[in-house]
């Protein structure tokens, strides 16, 4: 599993930035009105409409928490040749409350200020966040297990 980690890094990063930028819902209001927010998209409106505070909550626990998780991870997993670099173990613990949780916080949140008769449709955005998520906590995994080889060279 350990020779398929920079794969899993890569299509991790890649879905959280595309996760981040697509659309996450498509929202019909009253039959004339559209609108597909991506998470970005979501936090500006929250912070324009004045809710800075949630604004913030959102933006620190789906974007920059996650993206620090990849950099650590990344990190981790090309600085473990020279066995310099792990995760604190604050950042595993903050880290658990981020991404997909907080989403669909923001989600909810989001479509109850766009309230009115109104459907919506998942869109890519939230499929490649949930797939930035999965890839991230396999890849947190692969990083966390210590190597047989290791393992086993120490008894």
């Amino acid at each position: 599993m350990r020779t398929l980690l920079p794969l899993i890094l890569f299509a991790a990063s890649i879905c959280f930035a595309l996760g981040i930028v697509l659309p996450l819902i498509h929202v019909d209001r009253l039959y004339f009105f559209a609108d597909e927010p991506s998470l970005i998209g979501m936090i500006a409106a929250l912070w324009r409409g004045g809710d800075w505070l949630l604004a913030i909550v959102v933006a620190m626990f789906s974007v920059v928490f996650p993206a620090m998780k990849l950099g650590l991870l990344h990190n981790a997993a090309y600085g473990q040749a020279a066995g310099a670099v792990s995760i604190p173990g604050w950042f595993r613990a903050l880290s658990n409350w981020s991404m997909l949780d907080v989403i669909l916080v923001a989600l909810v949140v989001f479509a109850a200020k766009t309230s009115g008769l109104a459907t919506a449709f998942t869109k890519p955005g939230l499929w490649f966040f949930a797939a930035s998520v999965m890839l991230t906590a396999t890849a947190s995994a692969v990083i966390k297990r210590k190597p047989r080889d290791s393992a086993q060279a120490a008894h």
